[in-house]
């Protein structure tokens, strides 16, 4: 059934809600001595292999300079029962905190980077800055996942979606049609 809608104008500032479906994500950094961690849920997948992966980090946020300094980082990804946690890290700052330490989070150890793990995520990714070049105008770091970590079960995890102005929403329904997927076409 073709389905026809009927559209009015919309503030072009509040268009997040319908571009933005990768999962919130935790990013995690350590330089000179110091870990921090971040909630992030601007990034976009850039490339396969190798994986490849943009985000933008305002410059002013404490992690933007650690990260820019260190070149290196954790992408972690938490589940729906960490939403709590999700939220209390972005809404502090780790220039007056240890988030880790405030959050009752647990540091893993990378094997290519020296930023933390997050444990208790579901999935972590380390990730090496590829590409500096876009920060000054931009904000815009482009990473190299160097080694990824994966929880076994479940296969689909419960993650936290942001839709702008404090409104999140769940993974759901997974619908599946392997018969139809066609890899050359990636």
């Amino acid at each position: 059934m073709k389905t026809s809608y009927q559209k009015s104008d919309f503030p072009v500032d509040g268009i997040r809600r319908y571009l933005e479906p990768g999962p919130i994500v935790l990013v995690s950094s350590s330089c000179d001595g110091e870990d921090n961690i971040m909630t992030m849920g601007w990034y976009t997948v850039m490339d396969f292999s190798p994986s490849l992966i943009g985000c933008y980090i305002v410059g002013y946020n404490h992690s933007f300079d650690m990260i820019r300094k260190s070149g290196e980082c954790v992408i972690n990804i938490p589940e729906l029962h960490m939403i709590d946690t999700v939220i209390g890290i972005g809404n502090s700052t780790g220039r007056q905190i240890d988030k880790f330490a405030e959050f009752g989070l647990t540091k893993g150890k990378g094997e290519f980077v020296h930023a933390p793990l997050i444990n208790e995520c579901y999935a972590s990714f380390e990730c090496k800055v590829k590409d500096a070049s876009l920060l000054d105008k931009y904000s815009f770091f482009i990473l190299e996942v160097v080694k990824a970590h994966v929880a076994t079960t479940p296969e689909f995890p419960r993650t936290v979606h942001y839709r702008g102005g404090g409104t999140f929403m769940v993974s759901g329904e997974h619908i599946s049609f392997p018969e139809r997927f066609r890899p050359e076409n990636l």
